[in-house]
Parts: C-alpha cells; structure tokens; sequence
C-alpha cells in the first residue's frame, strides 16, 4: 500500500455539490434543471472513477482540508471502500437522474426544483462519507446525509409525511448526539488521534485499552449508525417511505442506508480493527446482533401487504448481512458484507424503481392488487423478478455472490449457527418476494387474455430494467469489486 496526497480528491465530493447550484439556478426551465441533474450525476461518476486505477493497484489518496489540531481534523481518504461505495452511488444517480423524470412529471409532483436540489446534496453528502479519512470528517458528511435527506422524506408536506419526516429525523438526530458525539470525544482522549488506521489489524486504540471502555466505545458506535437501521434502532426506515419511490429507492438502495452501514463497517475495521474486536469477542457478538434482524425483518416483511412496506423491511434485513459479514472478521466473510454493499444497492433500486412505476402507470400500491400486472407491465416485472433472485440469493444474480462468500464466511468462523440463519433467511427472503411474481403472472382470478402492455414511461422503466440487467453483470462478473475489496487489507 502506498499514499498518494492530492487534491484531486475533494473533486468527486464537490460536483454534486455544484450540480445542487446549477439546478436551483435553472428550477424555472425544467428541461434544464433534468439536464444538470443527470449530466452532474456522470461527472462524478467519472470523477470518482479516474482514481480507480491507483487504488486497484494499491493506492491510497489522501488529502487533509482542514486540521484544527494534532490527530482532529478533517481528512479525506480514498480507497477499495471508499470506491465501492462512491462509484455506486454515482453510477445509480446517473439512472436515477433519468427515473425522476418519468416519476415527477408522471405524477405532476410539486416543489421538483427542491427535490432535484435535495437529491445531489445528499449524494454530495455520502460521497463525502465514502472519502472521508477521520471520525470528525465521517461524523459531519453522516449528518449533512440526514438534513439534506429530511426535505425529500416530508416532500408531500402532509399529515402523514410530517409525522414521517419528524420519526425519520428525530431517529437519526437523537442517536448521533447522544451516541456518537461522545464516541468522538472518548476515542481522542484514549488514542490521541480521530484519523483512521492505515491497516484493518490493527485499529488506532492502543493495546492495552481496556475491555469495558473499548465495549462501550464499540457498541455506542454501532447503534449510533442508525442509519444502517439495527433493531431496535429501525423504526424510523418504514416511516420513511411517506417519501416519493425515487427518495425511498436513494434511501432504502443508495445513500442514506448504506451511509449507515458503510460507516459502522468502516470503524469496525479501521478504528477498532479485526484483532481488538477478535480479543474481546465483539466480532460475534454483533454478528449475532444482525443475525437477529435479518430474520425479524424478513419475518415482518412477510406480513406486509403494502409494496413499499414489504420492501422497505426488506432493506432492514438485508443491510445487516452487511454487518455480519464484516463482523465475523474473517476474509471470506468480510468480502460478503462489503461486495453486498453494491450487489444490494442495484438489486433493490430497482424494486423500488418498479414499485414507483406501478405506482405511476397504474396507480396500485398494494400486493393484493397486481393480479395480473405482469402482463400489462411485462418489463417492470421482469426487472422486478430478476432483482428479487438477487435478495433471494439465486444464482447467477449478483446476490448469490454475496451470500456464497458470508457462507464461506460462517464456515471460516466454524459458526454452524450464523449458517443455519443465512439458510433460513433465504427461505424468507422467497416467502415475501416469490408471491408477489407469483401474482403478477399467475393471477388469482385467471383471465390474462384481454390484459393490455401499458407499461410506464421509458424514462421510468428504462432505468429499472437496466438496473436489473446489472445485478445479473455482476452475479456473473463480480471481479471489479471483488479487486477493490481486495485492497482492503
């Protein structure tokens, strides 16, 4: 591994940041305002991915805004997490940009400057996670996620899109105060430093760092992230889905959530390390943790009749393979947890992608009333079925990789136990998705013939389709990010 120290850096973070300018500047011409969002969404994709090169190779970058004294300051970092992350989120904005159109026109939605604006400061936000290189700098891009997102959730300006918006806030806001900011505190009096480790051995608390202080430290951290909604911590997710599909697809696929776990998995490895939490036992303990909120999850999933409900508990679940894999600290299973980061992103964009376009072509949001919708939206649901494969961990779609490699893991582990829950989980994961492709073709009431195709706007099932087409690329070709976690050692 070797540094690179450049400015460069800040670049990927500050586009959509400008792109948040350029479309308030241009609200009046809607066309144009649509343009800046998607043509911002390639430039930091592309921006992100001119570091690429280095990074596969080794490369770590660096760059240090600003520091206010010795071991707190506000650091840049980028390296294999950090591009699994930030390019995936870019890349999704690109075909979201493009689905947001179909969906706000679609629905004639109010407000769209603000909510175009909201989008890319939140994307400004988790790319500022992704490249962030110290506790202090992870800490304020977690909360500008939060702000920037709250304007998106309460988008209606309702009833019930305050309450939501007031849950979704007030969750997140309550846990970082009073868990994190302490964290942040304790861990420079123990350490000296906020910077992260350069390897995920070692961590930065010193050796002889007691076990209740590291314990307590440990698990403030974990459920401080709440965006990565752990039980009990989960509630504000579902309440979040008052928001438009575009917002729950970048909350519940993209930004928000894998903020949360994406930052609970880079202090596990690079503030704590794999061999402080071996010692003291924390790597099972919270894998036991997820384990438990990937089967509630699915268990609750199973019982909601609403979409974007049922795939909203989805989510809760399926982030936490995430943290179990990281958290069973071996190599196969933290190549599990960190390769489902992108796998579980273009595999649930796009149901929440088919759950807007159902919405918008048909004005149908429950599952009891798609009988038959596969026949008037054959595409959509077809993405749907693909993308459902893929949380099933079917192969050859992109989540098999993920759950072949936590399986691995579980073995590496010798955790009969965490293996019998990966098994179970599967089973559920079909329960709650196989229905909803069973009814959409196969229809209670029989009587397809006269069904016609009236599928949604291309800008809409264009990118859905694509998105599914992906998860399958990478079921079969996982070899990119499969480098970049390569290097995360």
């Amino acid at each position: 591994m070797y540094e690179i120290e450049t400015a460069r850096i800040v670049i990927p973070i500050l586009l959509p940041l400008l792109t948040a300018v350029a479309i308030l500047a241009t609200g009046r011409w809607p066309n144009v305002r649509e343009a800046c969002s998607v043509v911002g969404a390639a430039a930091t994709f592309v921006a992100a991915m001119t570091l690429l090169p280095a990074v596969i190779h080794g490369g770590v970058y660096t760059y240090t805004l600003f520091e206010f004294f010795d071991g707190v300051a506000i650091r840049l970092r980028v390296d294999g997490m950090s591009l699994l992350f930030a390019g995936v989120s870019s890349f999704l904005w690109i075909l979201a940009g493009f689905y947001c159109v179909g969906y706000m026109r679609g629905l004639h939605e109010h407000a769209q400057t603000r909510f175009y604006v909201c989008y890319a400061a939140t994307i400004f936000s988790a790319v500022g996670v992704a490249f962030s290189g110290s506790l202090l700098s992870l800490y304020l891009f977690y909360e500008l996620v939060s702000i920037f997102t709250y304007p998106l959730v309460m988008h209606h300006q309702d009833g019930e899109a305050y309450d939501g918006s007031r849950k979704y806030i007030t969750y997140l806001m309550v846990t970082s105060k009073v868990l994190l900011l302490p964290v942040l505190v304790l861990t420079y009096v123990t350490t000296g430093t906020l910077d992260f480790a350069t390897n995920i051995q070692t961590g930065i608390f010193p050796a002889d760092a007691g076990r209740m202080l590291v314990t307590v430290l440990f698990f403030m951290s974990l459920f401080g992230y709440a965006k990565a909604a752990i039980m009990p911590l989960h509630n504000w997710l579902p309440s979040a889905m008052v928001a438009p599909t575009p917002v729950s697809a970048l909350l519940h696929a993209v930004a928000v959530v894998k903020v949360g776990v994406f930052s609970i998995c880079r202090v596990m490895l690079y503030v704590f390390g794999v061999d402080l939490l071996h010692r003291y036992g924390l790597g099972l303990i919270t894998a036991y943790i997820a384990a438990f909120t990937i089967l509630m999850g699915s268990a609750i999933a199973l019982t909601k009749d609403n979409l974007k409900a049922r795939l909203a508990y989805s989510t809760i679940s399926q982030l936490s393979y995430i943290v179990l894999g990281v958290a069973m600290l071996t190599p196969s299973g933290i190549t599990g947890g960190l390769i489902h980061i992108p796998n579980h992103a273009f595999s649930k964009i796009t149901l929440f992608f088919c759950a807007g376009a159902i919405m918008v072509a048909h004005r149908k949001t429950e599952i009891s009333q798609l009988d038959g919708i596969g026949y008037k939206m054959p595409f959509t649901m077809a993405a749907f079925g693909l993308a459902s494969l893929s949380m099933i961990g079917a192969p050859p779609v992109a989540g098999f990789v993920s759950k072949w490699y936590l399986a691995l893991g579980t073995m590496e582990l010798k955790s009969l136990g965490l293996l019998v829950v990966l098994l179970a989980s599967s089973l559920l994961n079909a329960g709650y998705f196989v229905p909803v492709f069973l009814r959409a073709f196969f229809p209670r009431n029989g009587g397809t013939a006269r069904l016609q195709m009236a599928e949604a706007s291309p800008f809409m099932v264009v990118p859905l389709f694509l998105t599914a087409v992906f998860s399958v690329v990478f079921g079969f070709y996982p070899d990119l990010f499969l480098k970049l976690i390569e290097v995360v050692r």
